[in-house]
């Protein structure tokens, strides 16, 4: 049996960033359009607040987003894809894609 060839670094780190918890539900939301921090924290319901700003300012080092302020009173942040962000559309609407075909839909919670 012959060895497998090395996992290309680059590969790896890409896949490590995209895949690190929320970041994925982070991109996938702001491929929407721009978004303030609540209307993130609304679309993906199970993050925290903490986790939902390392995130953001994580994604936003690596160059995938841009964080606007607009000195309106009260300020307003917004958030937005970056091309390089943007760049990554079409393999998040492919795992979106391959997540509705094989991904079981979680199961409903009981109101009572």
């Amino acid at each position: 049996m012959e060895p497998l060839p090395l996992v290309c670094s680059r590969y790896h780190a890409a896949v490590e960033l995209i895949g690190r918890r929320w970041n994925g539900a982070i991109l996938r939301a702001l491929l929407d359009g721009p978004a303030r921090y609540a209307q993130l924290r609304e679309a993906i319901p199970q993050i925290s607040d903490r986790m939902l700003s390392e995130r953001l300012r994580e994604l936003e080092t690596e160059g995938l987003l841009t964080r606007h302020v607009a000195a309106d009173a009260p300020v307003r942040v917004e958030y937005q894809l970056t091309g390089k962000g943007r760049d990554l559309e079409k393999a998040i609407m492919a795992i979106a894609d391959w997540a509705t075909r094989y991904v079981p839909a979680p199961a409903l919670r009981d109101s009572a």
